[in-house]
């Protein structure tokens, strides 16, 4: 426990500072230093085999070959890409599935909502946060894409949140698992004791901060005007042998190594301890900086007699999880964890079976006494022969070549049992990374197959998208304390307001689904929606349901080729829309009651024109035969009916254009009506339906009284 002389009090002032160094004694400082500092080392060596595993998985990923002289010098030493293949497979479906587009951050809208404010600023919250991550924090969408391809190796990650002065918006930035030291059996970042985040900092930047008053002034101390430590030695030389360069040594260019701590102190001295974040310098254990970690008095609980009962201190750190340790450690475990044995044992394999093909193909042997050869090595190249003192039978008696065999097939075939069982830890089978499973398997089959291949995706991305939602209600909670009260942002005259932030944070997650793990699988489920949503009679949000399509379908920019339902064109009055409806009504009627009179008109002439050739063909029949049976006057009254009958065909045929030419006339007319009633509804909404006479004059002078 710290005892310190100097005591401080909780009060405003004291929460607002922006470094509480002042307040204590040189020798105060010293010990808080080495108080610090203390801590770090517990929680370093508390993690000490969780390190070195970490750095024996990323040597794999990386492909590091280290110095090999076994079985001889220089011989096989193949890193097999198990690691590798198994993080890229990761990332590549993480990245897009995670982060698609340029909406991240979904509001959404908690309890009844019946006059609409709470989706306006669920929709106000969802577009200004997505701006902040996407546009704003221009880092952000690079560190999460390194984050996403160091989750599967390390298994663990941190992104911290907080509000930057300097910039001036909320920053969440990447902080690697190597660089965040917590005791490795706490059961939670956010109760554990402490929590030292390793920040490399360079000169400039420490004298920055001292002359802004962030950091004490240490310009005159001996450690800041000599040039910094460098790393341990062991741990330097597994990273140069990383990136395969030797890093020069430490000069003015060469950052600091400090420690910001986030722990708990009891400064006050009333038995409490406050959470503080201490900052010191690693070599000299100097405190720069001594802040509160927490930013109101109403994050302190009192009681009645206004004694501290508890502080919730603001938590700046979001862990990001791979597969939760088995021994209940708080760092997660990845790949390069659960493969590191079985990608060693199959390199190793692969490079013994190589060093024996090397064996078998350059082998050497023994020369006998009787050999007269000149010593040394000897090449050979085609067609070439070479001198020897020694006959044919002496030369062959006295060269033995070494009995070597040739690979094994035993250890072939357990290379490939081994390959095989370690491919189905990540999911990284032929069908998962998109090779051909057989030219007679069912399509069915194959999909069923990949659905099942998923499910170990689907589990850690659901981890991924709760962490995510974790780190946007910390941006969230920060907007609601730092942005101002009105804000604008974008291009398209968006804006934020503060009292937007006021509410509960767990409104705010990812647009990603955590459920659908490739792009099929969502475009699908997009498709699906939106024929549902077309064949119902209504319920479904159309214009969300559209944009939700065209996503899946990775249409950029989207307001483009879909404006939404509000940029449509007028509807016009709903009384006028049913007059309308009304008329058209109307009009199929008389056209349908037209119709039938003009077929019926047409019968009628076609029975007409029967009797006239009937009629024409007897009186034909008349003449020939008019001297015996019939007279004159008979075939006389025949042609008299069939002028009469000639009379009604031809007064049938001008009705029937008549009505023809009526029809053409109302369909323009009525067209006509429609065009001035849609160009006027703009200025004319809400007018009353035409009157009755309208519908009249468009049609009662064709109609079928007046043919």
């Amino acid at each position: 426990m710290l005892k310190l002389n100097s005591k401080i009090t909780l009060d405003a002032k004291t929460i607002k500072a922006s470094n509480l160094c002042s307040r204590f004694t040189s020798d105060e400082l010293a010990r808080i230093g080495n108080y610090a500092w203390d801590g770090y080392d517990r929680d370093e060596r508390s993690r000490f085999k969780w390190k070195r595993r970490t750095e024996a998985a990323m040597d794999l990923a990386l492909q590091v070959q280290k110095d090999k002289n076994f079985p001889w010098p220089n011989c096989s030493n193949i890193a097999f890409p198990l690691v590798t293949i198994a993080a890229l497979q990761f990332h590549s479906r993480a990245y897009t599935t995670i982060i698609s587009g340029n909406d991240v951050v979904k509001c959404r809208v908690i309890g009844e909502d019946p006059s609409g404010s709470k989706r306006e600023r669920a929709d106000r919250v969802s577009t200004h946060m997505s701006y902040q991550v996407m546009e704003e924090d221009a880092a952000w969408e690079e560190q999460h894409d390194r984050l996403l391809i160091n989750l599967p190796i390390v298994g663990c990650a941190f992104k911290k949140s907080y509000f930057s002065p300097s910039v001036g918006h909320n920053v969440s930035e990447l902080v690697l698992a190597r660089d965040l030291v917590i005791d490795y059996f706490a059961t939670s970042v956010e109760a554990a004791a402490r929590k030292t985040h390793i920040i490399p900092l360079y000169r400039n930047e420490i004298y920055e901060r001292v002359m802004r008053g962030t950091f004490k002034d240490v310009l005159e101390e001996s450690w800041y005007g000599m040039p910094p430590m460098l790393p341990a030695a062991a741990a330097q030389a597994q990273q140069d042998n990383r990136k395969g360069v030797t890093p020069p040594q430490g000069d003015a260019s060469t950052p600091f190594t400090t420690l910001e701590q986030h722990c708990f102190l009891d400064l006050d001295q009333d038995g409490y301890a406050e959470p503080y974040i201490i900052t010191i310098e690693e070599s000299s254990k100097t405190v720069l900086r001594i802040v509160t970690s927490f930013d109101r008095e109403g994050d302190i609980e009192r009681n009645d007699k206004k004694e501290i009962i508890s502080i919730r201190p603001v938590q700046y750190f979001t862990k990001y999880g791979f597969i939760p340790s088995p021994d209940g450690g708080i760092y997660d475990i990845g790949f390069g964890v659960l493969l590191g044995p079985l990608n060693e044992s199959v390199s190793s394999l692969i490079n013994q079976l190589t060093d024996a093909g090397t064996m078998l193909t350059s082998a050497g042997g023994f020369l006998g006494r009787g050999a007269k050869i000149r010593g040394g090595v000897y090449t050979f190249a085609p067609l070439e022969w070479k001198r020897v003192d020694s006959t044919g039978d002496d030369l062959k008696k006295s060269i033995f070549p070494l009995p070597v065999r040739e690979p094994s097939a035993v250890l072939f075939q357990l290379l490939s049992l081994l390959i095989d069982y370690a491919n189905r830890i990540p999911g990284t089978t032929e069908a998962m990374v998109g090779m051909s499973t057989g030219q007679n398997t069912p399509a069915e089959t194959s999909r069923s197959m990949i659905e099942q291949g998923m499910k170990i995706y689907s589990t850690i991305f659901k981890r991924v998208w709760r962490s995510m939602k974790g780190e946007f209600k910390k941006l969230y909670v920060l907007n609601g304390m730092y942005l101002p009260i009105r804000q604008a942002f974008g291009a398209a005259g968006g804006y934020a307001l503060r009292e937007d932030y006021l509410e509960d944070p767990n409104s705010v997650v990812p647009v990603a689904d955590p459920n659908i793990t490739s792009e099929a699988s969502r475009f699908a489920q997009a498709q699906g929606i939106r024929q549902a949503a077309l064949s119902s009679n209504g319920g479904y949000d159309i214009e969300v349901v559209e944009r939700n399509f065209l996503r899946a379908m990775k249409v950029d920019g989207i307001d483009t080729f879909y404006p939404g339902l509000e940029k449509k064109p007028p509807g016009g009055d709903p009384k006028l829309k049913i007059a309308e409806l009304k008329l058209q009504g109307q009009q199929m009627e008389l056209q349908q009651e037209k119709l039938m009179f003009i077929a019926d008109l047409m019968e009628e002439r076609k029975l007409n024109n029967a009797k006239i050739y009937a009629m024409q063909a007897e009186a034909a029949k008349d003449l020939e035969e008019a001297g015996v049976e019939r007279t004159y006057a008979q075939v006389a009254a025949i042609n008299a009916s069939i002028g009469m009958l000639k009379s009604r065909d031809e007064s049938l045929r001008k009705r029937i254009e008549l009505l023809l030419k009526g029809m053409e006339y109302a369909r323009e007319n009525a067209d006509r009506v429609r065009m001035d009633r849609l160009a006027a509804a703009p200025s004319n909404e809400g007018a009353s339906p035409p009157p009755e006479s309208m519908v009249v004059g468009a049609e009662g002078a064709m109609g079928v009284g007046a043919v």
